[in-house]
């Protein structure tokens, strides 16, 4: 009996102990587009500490060895202007629960480089950058020895939402939309007015098996422009909107999607309440993306956003 109540104990003192491990790494240009910059968590059997990168605080292990055998991957698109490590809690919180996490920062749409932010090239080639990252992650990849190719899951933010539903099978009607224009100088602005809209082919993925998506980028206004969607999804939409996603926008994706997804509205958050909390020097220097209003309490939130997205991903990935 002392024994067994030994390995007991030893088993869930080993559970609490672990962290996710943390790497950088780079994805090679090739045909399909540029380098890619890649932030992966992974499993790990070592205690978690915080782990600085910039303004940002992770909680993990650099470089830590990947443990166990094959795990579930989900991959990670961020919003306009973002960062790979915009949703890093929830990378964390699906490390430490045994699926590989993989976010890329967007060449052309992100913090370090937006030369391509308000060009319709860059909702064309959001897709493609993660099917090229999957690629990857199964091939080259260090730990591709790793991961399980049949159990591959997804979660997009605003833009990254919009890539996750081209992903799934959706087609984006630009000129038909209910997107305001937030910068009528940008190119994809004038193109509308002109109606001079072409996104040509666009890639999807049959690898992804569940959509986790938060107030995505909705673009597709119609039964028809989302018909060949068929993975389960779960659509999280703030009360108040941002950034160009009005809040009647997630409520009507959620009507038109041909199967209802696993539905919920974030009461009295605004749109960037999605990104993980901020450190407080993040809060100091980019109070618009890390200061809530109306005492919305985003710590909260975020271990209620992470636990269900962990919850839905082991249902249908794992």
């Amino acid at each position: 009996m002392k024994t067994l109540i030994s390995a007991v104990l030893l088993c869930f003192l080993t559970t609490l102990a672990h962290a996710a491990g943390i790497k950088v790494v780079q994805i090679p240009s090739d045909a399909e587009g540029p380098a890619l910059k890649a932030m992966v968590w992974t499993p790990c059997s070592m205690p978690a500490s915080e782990v600085r990168i910039g303004p940002y605080v992770l909680k993990g292990q650099r470089d830590c060895p990947t443990v166990g055998g094959k795990h579930p991957l989900i991959v990670i698109s961020h919003g306009h202007g973002g960062s790979y490590l915009g949703h890093h809690d929830l990378a964390e919180t699906l490390a430490d629960a045994g699926f590989v996490v993989a976010a890329i920062n967007h060449p052309g749409d992100t913090f370090s480089d937006m030369s391509r932010a308000g060009e319709l090239s860059e909702f064309v080639e959001r897709p493609t950058d993660i099917k090229r990252l999957i690629d990857y992650m199964l091939s080259a990849a260090p730990d591709a020895a790793n991961i399980d190719p049949q159990r591959i899951g997804f979660f997009g933010f605003s833009r990254g939402g919009y890539t996750g539903l081209v992903l799934a099978g959706g087609i984006p009607d630009f000129l038909h939309a209910d997107v305001p224009c937030t910068d009528p100088n940008a190119p994809i602005c004038e193109q509308l007015q002109r109606q001079e809209v072409s996104v040509g082919p666009l890639t999807h993925d049959a690898r992804i098996k569940a959509f986790v998506l938060a107030d995505p980028l909705n673009v597709f206004p119609t039964a028809e422009s989302l018909k060949n969607i068929k993975a389960p999804i779960q659509l999280w939409a703030s009360e108040f909107g941002g950034d160009g996603v009005l809040p009647r926008n997630t409520p009507a994706l959620a009507d038109t999607l041909p199967q209802r997804p696993e539905y919920h509205r974030v009461a009295n958050a605004a749109h960037f309440a999605f990104l993980a909390p901020c450190s407080d020097a993040m809060k100091h220097d980019v109070p618009e993306l890390c200061v809530d209003a109306n005492g919305f309490d985003r710590i909260a939130f975020h271990r209620q956003l992470d636990d269900m997205a962990l919850a839905f991903f082991r249902a249908n990935v794992q």
